[in-house]
């Protein structure tokens, strides 16, 4: 197997986050995205200002990522990102979020999906990548590298 760098990218939060507060799986909170960057060998572009992380937090203290965002690249075209996965800001992340402590910064890990129309970007209908990142809550931004076996 092949593992190649796809693209890194930086997203920008709208802070503070939206929240809709315990439900019986966790606490429900919606991270807006505010834009963002992408750079790499594969892809160059930027990521629009729509989009969210429906994240829940379990009461162990892991955080359930659902994104859903644009990427619009360097020529143009428009890419859909789908992605489920995990952060972890520490064994009592329901707490902390709970009463404002969490760490500045944590991991998070990723399992992001594609869809596009666009030929030149065609391939990315066909991935299955993986997203190695992380929360920096301080300057509100989630960065990431995105990989993918090809």
């Amino acid at each position: 197997m092949n593992i190649e760098h796809l693209f890194s990218y930086t997203v920008s939060l709208q802070m503070p986050p939206e929240v809709i507060g315990p439900v019986a799986e966790g606490i429900r909170v919606n991270f807006y995205l505010t834009g963002g960057e992408i750079r790499g060998p594969r892809c160059a572009g930027k990521l629009l200002p729509v989009g969210a992380d429906w994240l829940l937090i379990r009461k162990d203290g892991v955080g359930l990522v659902d994104v859903r965002a644009t990427m619009e690249m360097h020529d143009g075209a428009l890419v859909y990102a789908a992605y489920t996965g995990v952060l972890d800001p520490g064994p009592n992340g329901y707490e902390a979020f709970v009463n404002g402590t969490l760490p500045p910064k944590f991991p998070i890990r990723t399992a992001p999906r594609f869809q596009t129309a666009h030929p030149a970007y065609a391939w990315m209908n066909r991935v299955q990548a993986y997203g190695v990142g992380e929360v920096d809550l301080a300057n509100a931004l989630v960065s990431y590298d995105v990989y993918a076996a090809l």
